[in-house]
C-alpha cells in the first residue's frame, strides 16, 4: 500500500459527476466523430453547469428543470448572450439524453425548456476588391510573407475552415489532379479543386520559401512557423487582422471571413448551392443556405446602385 507521503501532491480523483461527463464525451466522440474543439466546448458547458449546481449540493445527473432554469437565469443576469445560452442548453440536452439512454434517469429536465430566440446572423463578408487588397498585403519577398500569401490564396480559393488550413499536410495536396483532400468535421472526406493561381503560389512556396523557413527542420505540416511547428488558430487570426489593417479593410473580420467570401462570391457568380455545400463540407444544406441571404443582399445593393429606377 502506498504511503501518505507517496500520495502528497497527487491530483484528487475525479468526482462521479465529472467522470460521467467524461464518459458522455467519449461516447459522442465515438458516435459522431466530433472535433476536439467541439468536444472542448461541450465539456466547458457541462463543467460550468456542474460547478454551478455543486454550490447548491446538487449532482449534475440529478438536476431538475427548476435547477437548470435557475442556473440559466443567473448566467443571463451576469450578461450571457442568447447565442451562448442556446449553445449551453444544446450541450445540456445532449448530456441528459445520453444519461437517460444509459438508464441513469427516466426523464429529461431540458425537454420543456425553450431555446432563447436568436436572430441568425449573416456572416461578415468581403467584396472582391477587398479580398484582392487583402491577398496583396503580404510582402512576398520575405519567406514568411510568401507563406502568408499562399495561405490567404488557398483559403479564398477553397473555402477551407481555418482549422483545416493550419492542419494541412503536403500529402493532402495533389498537383497532378489539382485538388486538396480534406478530412473535415465528423471525419468526412472531401476533394476540393485548386485554381491555377492558388496552385502557383503553393508550388512557389513549397519550392523555396518553405525550406527557408524550416532550414534543417522537418515537418509534415504545409505551413510551418519559424520554429518548425504547426501554426495555431490564434496566430493565423493575428495575421489576418494585421494584413486587413495594411490593406485598408475596415470591416470587422472573423477568422472565417475568407471562407464566407469564397461561398458568397461563388453564389453571386451563379454557382449551384449544393456544389457550394460540398465544397464547404456542410452536412446539412440549411447551413449553406445562409449564404444565399448574403448573396441576395449583394444583388439588391447592386440593383439599387446601378438600375435607373433603383
Amino acid at each position: 500500500m502506498a504511503s501518505s507521503q507517496d500520495n502528497q501532491g497527487a491530483s484528487p480523483p475525479p468526482s462521479s459527476s465529472e467522470a460521467l461527463v467524461d464518459k458522455f464525451l467519449d461516447a459522442i466522440w465515438m458516435e459522431r466523430g466530433l472535433s476536439t474543439n467541439t468536444l472542448g466546448a461541450y465539456r466547458a458547458d457541462l463543467m460550468t453547469l456542474w460547478r454551478g449546481l455543486a454550490e447548491r449540493d446538487i449532482k449534475i445527473e440529478n438536476a431538475e428543470k427548476a435547477d437548470l432554469l435557475e442556473f440559466i437565469a443567473k448566467r443571463v443576469e451576469s450578461g450571457a448572450k442568447p447565442r451562448s445560452t442556446a449553445r449551453q442548453l444544446s450541450s445540456f440536452r445532449r448530456f441528459f439524453r445520453y444519461i437517460m439512454r444509459e438508464g441513469l434517469r427516466d426523464s429529461d429536465p431540458t425537454a420543456d425548456i425553450e431555446m432563447p430566440r436568436i436572430g441568425r446572423s449573416l456572416p461578415k463578408t468581403l467584396t472582391e476588391d477587398e479580398v484582392d487588397a487583402l491577398l496583396h498585403a503580404p510582402n512576398t519577398d520575405e519567406p514568411l510573407g510568401h507563406r502568408d500569401r499562399a495561405m490567404l490564396e488557398l483559403l479564398y480559393a477553397t473555402g477551407l475552415r481555418v482549422s483545416e488550413l493550419i492542419n494541412l499536410k503536403q500529402s493532402q495536396v495533389n498537383f497532378n489532379q489539382g485538388v486538396l483532400r480534406i478530412i473535415g468535421k465528423g471525419d468526412r472526406e472531401r476533394l476540393i479543386p485548386l485554381g491555377e493561381e492558388s496552385q502557383r503560389w503553393l508550388r512557389e512556396f513549397i519550392d523555396g520559401p518553405r525550406m527557408e523557413i524550416l532550414l534543417e527542420r522537418q515537418t509534415d505540416y504545409l505551413f510551418p512557423t519559424r520554429r518548425g511547428d504547426r501554426m495555431t488558430r490564434q496566430a493565423f487570426w493575428h495575421i489576418i487582422k494585421r494584413y486587413a489593417q495594411k490593406a485598408g479593410v475596415e470591416k470587422k473580420l472573423s477568422p472565417h471571413s475568407l471562407r464566407h467570401a469564397f461561398a458568397t462570391h461563388l453564389l453571386n457568380r451563379g454557382a449551384d448551392l449544393r456544389v457550394v455545400q460540398l465544397l464547404l463540407g456542410h452536412s446539412d444544406l440549411s447551413t449553406t443556405q445562409i449564404y444565399t441571404h448574403v448573396a441576395r443582399e449583394r444583388l439588391k445593393d447592386l440593383h439599387t446602385q446601378h438600375h435607373p429606377r433603383g
